[in-house]
């Protein structure tokens, strides 16, 4: 067990890692024979000139909480639209311009080419404030603009234009 502990702490070569041990058994840290060395009393360890380097060990972050670190607010033009042709167009009905079907009950937006698809965002207010995803883009979305998507065109409606600081979490 101890050999294990300085074997993960040390980061040091196997050579270096027996010459702590020996060291160790010798002056009575560990017992020799437990280590299955088999030193001699009479081995006299050599001096010790820099302390061993240990490394710390980070423990590996969820990639959700990683996702959010990379976060900035930016303060946006944010606009709604719905599926029917007078918001969306009749290019692809039903489809974004990433290749998502829309289906009831989806939330996302449409943003500029700057944020690539499935770029997350929290828009105040929408989707309960939860993170939603860019899958869509649109002819008059530039720069700090955004729109919302809703399911029907009188809550496109009701939500109409704010403006808004919306968190962006990049890539």
């Amino acid at each position: 067990m101890m050999r294990e502990l300085l074997e993960k702490t040390l980061r040091v070569n196997e050579l270096d890692v027996r010459k702590v041990l020996r060291t160790a058994a010798v002056t009575g840290a560990l017992g020799g024979a437990a280590l299955g060395l088999g030193l001699q009393k009479e081995v006299t360890p050599k001096a010790v000139e820099k302390p061993a380097v240990t490394a710390k060990i980070e423990e590996p972050v969820p990639a959700e909480e990683e996702e959010f670190d990379k976060r900035q607010t930016i303060e946006m033009q944010v606009t709604a639209y719905c599926p029917c042709a007078k918001c969306a167009g009749t290019g692809s009905p039903g489809v974004t311009a990433s290749g998502h079907k829309i289906k009831a009950g989806d939330v996302f937006v449409a943003a500029d080419r700057r944020y690539s698809f499935g770029t997350k965002m929290i828009i105040p207010g929408y989707n309960d404030d939860q993170p939603v995803e860019v899958l869509d883009r649109g002819g008059a979305i530039k720069g700090d603009r955004i729109d919302v998507f809703f399911p029907t065109h009188e809550e496109a409606l009701e939500w109409g234009v704010k403006d808004l600081d919306v968190e962006v979490y990049s890539d």
